[in-house]
C-alpha cells in the first residue's frame, strides 16, 4: 500500500495555491460574470483540487469541490447564472476547505466537520429557479417533452453526434390509456429505431421501463442518420400508441443561448488571439513563465549559513596583517570577495518572494468586511512583484490584516456620513509596496476621516495612560503613537472586528521583532496611512563597527542617518533628558556605555563622537568612544536563553573571532 504521508507536504502546499487561486478568481467573477476564461480557470482548480484529495483519501474534501463542479458546470453550460447567492456559498465552501486544509497541515488527517449543510446548499442551488439562461428547449407542447433535460455527458454526445453529420431526436411515447402491457409496447418501439438509430438517453431508465415503473408515456434521446417523419410514421404503426412526438435536437435550442460549440469556437478565437499577443510579447510572457522547483526553507537557511560562514573567512583573511601578505595572497583574497558576493547575491534571490503571496489574501477579505459593515469599499493593490525575503513574508500577513481591517472598520465612514463630506460613497483602501533602497516599504492608505486626534487624547485620559496637562502638551505624533499601546481602542463598543484594544500594538511588535518601523500620517477627514518599513534581508546586512570600552558593537547601517561630534559642555539634561541643540533642532543624546552597562568605559575627551539614528522621522545621538568602520555582517541569533534581551538586536562573528552584538536601535528612540 502507499505511504500518503510522504505526499502531505506537496498536496498542502499545492491545496494551498489552488484555493488562493479559487478565491482570486471568485472575485474576479463577481466582478465579471460573463467571464469564460475565469469560469474555465476556476473549473480547473476545483478539478484539480478534488483530484489531489481523491488520491490522498480526504473525502470530504472530495465530494464537496464535486459538488462545487456541478455548480460550476451548470454555470458554464448556461443553467445557471452567476449571482451574490451562488458567490456566497462557493466563498462558504473556500472557507470550509481552507479550514480543513489547514487541520490536515497541523493534524496529519481530515477533520470530521459535517460537510452536509454545504452540501444541501449547493443541491438547492441546482434545484433552484436561477436557471434563467436554460440551454433547454423553449416549450412548443402540452405534453411535457421540455421537461427531458439533457445533462453535460448528454450535450456532449448530442453536440459530437450532429458535428459529425447524424442528427439527435428526443422523442415522447404515448401510449393508449387501455394498454395492458406497457413495458411490452416500449419493447417494441426500442427494438424499431434501434434498426437505424442509437438510444443513448430515455426517461425514465430502461430497468424503470422494463419495470412498467411509469404512467402513460416515456422519452427517449436518439441519434440517427434518417429524418424525422420516417421515425415518426415507423413509431405511429405500432399498435396501442395514441401519440408519437418527435422534436429534433438542434432545432430546440433557443437562438439566443450559446451551444457548446458555439462556446469551444469562441474559447478558440480567443486562444488564437492569446497566442497573437503572446508572439508580440512573447519577451514579457517569458519573464513571466518559468520552471521552478520548491525548496524546503530548512535547506535554504542551511545554505545561508554557509555562505555566512564564508563571508566571515573572508573578513578574517582580509584582517591579516597586510605585511605578511604577499601578492597571491592578495589576489586571491580579492577573487574569493568576489565569490562570496556572487554567492550571497544568488542565495538572497532564491530567498526572496514576491509579496503577491501576502496581498492575494486580501481581496477577499476586504469583500467580506464591506458586506459586513454595510460600506462599498474598493481595494487598490499596487507594487505586488515587489520582493522580499521568504522569513519577512511569512509573517508580514498579520500585521496587514489589522491594518487593512483598521482602515475599513474606524476609517471609512459609512455611506450616508461620505454623503455628508461631500465625498463618493465608494470609499478606497490602497495597499502598495515598493522598494527604498536596501527597505521594503508597504503603504496602508485609505480615503476615510483621518485620526480623530482629540478622541484618542479622552480615551488615553479614560484609560490612564496619560493624564490632561500631558495631554494637552502632546503633539499630534505623539497622540497617535499611543494608538500602539497594549489594549488601547477609540471604538465606543466592541464588535467582531474591533473594540478589544488588540491590533495596532501586535503590528508594532510584530514589525520591529522584523527590525522594521512603523509610520503614521493622518490628515482630518481626508485619510490615514500607515507606513511599514521592512529590511530586505534578515540575515546578512551592513553595519558600522564601534568601540564602546573593551567591547565592540554592530550598528545597522540602513538606520545611521549620519556621524559627527559635539563638545561635552553642549549637551544639557532636560527632564530628565540629555539633549544638544545640532542644526536648529533638539537631538536627544544617548549614551550607549550606560544603556549597555560597559563598566570599563571612561568619558575623557571634551569632543564626543556621535552616531546619529533614524527612526522614521524621530533621530536620536548615540555616544561611542570611537569608530573602527563599516563591514559587512551576519545576523546571528541570540538563542531562546537569551531570547527577548533589550537594546540587542543579535550577535556578529568578527574576523579575528571575536563577538560583537548588534545594537537594537528602535528600542532606544
Amino acid at each position: 500500500m502507499m505511504d500518503i504521508n510522504q505526499y502531505l507536504e506537496i498536496f498542502i502546499e499545492e491545496a494551498q495555491e489552488h484555493l488562493q487561486n479559487l478565491n482570486q478568481n471568485l472575485l474576479g467573477l463577481e466582478s465579471n460574470p460573463n467571464d469564460i476564461d475565469t469560469l474555465n480557470e476556476i473549473f480547473r482548480s476545483a478539478h484539480t483540487l478534488k483530484g489531489m484529495a481523491g488520491t490522498m483519501g480526504y473525502d470530504s474534501i472530495m465530494n464537496l469541490t464535486h459538488d462545487m463542479e456541478n455548480i460550476l458546470d451548470a454555470v458554464r453550460n448556461g443553467l445557471l447564472t452567476i449571482n451574490s447567492g451562488i458567490l456566497d456559498v462557493l466563498f462558504e465552501c473556500l472557507d470550509f476547505l481552507e479550514e480543513s486544509i489547514n487541520y490536515i497541515s497541523e493534524n496529519g488527517k481530515e477533520d470530521e466537520k459535517n460537510i452536509e449543510p454545504l452540501k444541501k446548499k449547493l443541491l438547492n442551488l441546482l434545484n433552484s429557479n436561477s436557471a434563467s439562461n436554460d440551454l433547454e428547449p423553449v416549450k412548443n407542447n402540452e405534453k411535457g417533452i421540455d421537461d427531458f433535460k439533457f445533462n453535460q455527458y448528454d450535450e456532449n454526445v448530442a453536440e459530437q453526434a450532429i458535428a459529425t453529420g447524424m442528427k439527435v431526436f428526443r422523442i415522447e411515447v404515448v401510449l393508449a390509456k387501455d394498454c395492458m402491457l406497457k413495458s411490452a409496447r416500449a419493447f417494441v418501439v426500442f427494438k424499431t429505431l434501434e434498426k437505424y438509430a442509437e438510444i443513448f438517453k430515455s426517461y425514465p431508465r430502461v430497468e424503470d421501463i422494463e419495470d412498467e415503473k411509469f404512467d402513460n408515456s416515456f422519452k427517449i434521446a436518439i441519434i440517427t442518420s434518417e429524418n424525422k417523419d420516417k421515425i415518426k410514421k415507423d413509431l405511429e404503426s405500432i399498435s396501442e400508441i395514441e401519440e408519437v412526438i418527435v422534436e429534433e435536437y438542434s432545432n430546440l435550442v433557443s437562438n439566443e443561448v450559446h451551444t457548446l460549440n458555439e462556446i469551444a469556437a469562441t474559447q478558440e478565437t480567443i486562444t488564437v488571439k492569446e497566442e497573437q499577443e503572446e508572439q508580440e510579447e512573447h519577451h514579457i510572457k517569458k519573464n513571466k513563465v518559468g520552471k521552478t522547483v520548491r525548496v524546503d526553507i530548512n535547506r535554504l537557511d542551511n545554505l545561508m549559513n554557509l555562505v555566512s560562514e564564508l563571508i566571515i573567512i573572508k573578513t578574517r583573511l582580509e584582517g591579516i596583517d597586510s605585511d605578511s601578505q604577499n601578492k597571491n595572497m592578495s589576489e586571491a583574497v580579492e577573487y574569493l570577495e568576489r565569490i562570496t558576493t556572487n554567492l550571497h547575491d544568488a542565495v538572497m534571490k532564491v530567498r526572496m518572494v514576491p509579496i503577491e503571496r501576502v496581498f492575494n489574501r486580501f481581496p477577499r477579505m476586504v469583500r467580506d468586511l464591506s458586506r459586513e459593515l454595510d460600506k462599498e469599499i474598493n481595494l487598490n493593490i499596487s507594487g505586488e512583484e515587489t520582493e522580499l525575503d521568504r522569513t519577512v513574508i511569512d509573517e508580514i500577513g498579520d500585521p496587514l490584516i489589522h491594518l487593512i481591517r483598521n482602515a475599513i472598520d474606524h476609517g471609512i465612514e459609512n455611506k450616508n456620513e461620505r454623503a455628508r463630506n461631500n465625498k463618493n460613497a465608494v470609499g478606497n483602501v490602497y495597499l502598495r509596496a515598493y522598494q527604498d533602497g536596501n527597505s521594503v516599504v508597504i503603504e496602508v492608505e485609505d480615503d476615510g476621516k483621518g485620526i480623530d486626534i482629540a478622541k484618542v487624547k479622552k480615551k488615553a485620559i479614560e484609560n490612564r495612560l496619560i493624564d490632561k496637562s500631558e495631554a494637552e502638551g502632546m503633539s499630534d505624533k505623539e497622540a497617535i503613537e499611543l494608538l500602539f499601546h497594549p489594549g488601547f481602542s477609540t471604538a465606543d463598543e466592541i464588535s467582531d472586528i474591533s473594540g478589544r484594544g488588540v491590533g495596532l500594538d501586535v503590528v508594532k511588535t510584530k514589525i520591529e521583532s522584523l527590525g522594521g518601523t512603523v509610520e503614521v500620517e493622518s490628515i482630518s477627514n481626508k485619510g490615514s496611512k500607515f507606513l511599514i518599513r521592512l529590511p530586505l534581508t534578515l540575515a546578512i546586512i551592513q553595519a558600522l563597527l564601534v568601540t564602546i570600552g573593551s567591547e565592540k558593537y554592530a550598528i545597522p547601517l540602513n538606520s545611521i542617518k549620519e556621524i559627527t561630534s559635539i563638545e561635552k559642555d553642549k549637551i544639557r539634561n532636560i527632564q530628565g533628558q540629555e539633549v544638544v541643540l545640532y542644526r536648529d533642532s533638539v537631538l536627544p543624546i544617548i549614551r550607549l556605555a550606560d544603556v549597555l552597562d560597559v563598566k570599563d568605559y571612561a568619558e575623557e575627551e571634551n569632543e564626543l563622537t556621535v552616531v546619529i539614528v533614524k527612526k522614521g522621522d524621530k533621530s536620536s545621538g548615540f555616544i561611542v568612544e570611537s569608530l573602527i568602520g563599516q563591514q559587512e555582517i551576519v545576523i546571528k541569533s541570540l538563542g531562546k536563553y537569551l531570547a527577548g534581551i533589550r537594546n540587542i538586536a543579535g550577535a556578529t562573528i568578527l574576523g579575528d573571532g571575536q563577538v560583537a552584538l548588534i545594537v537594537d536601535t528602535n528600542s532606544m528612540i
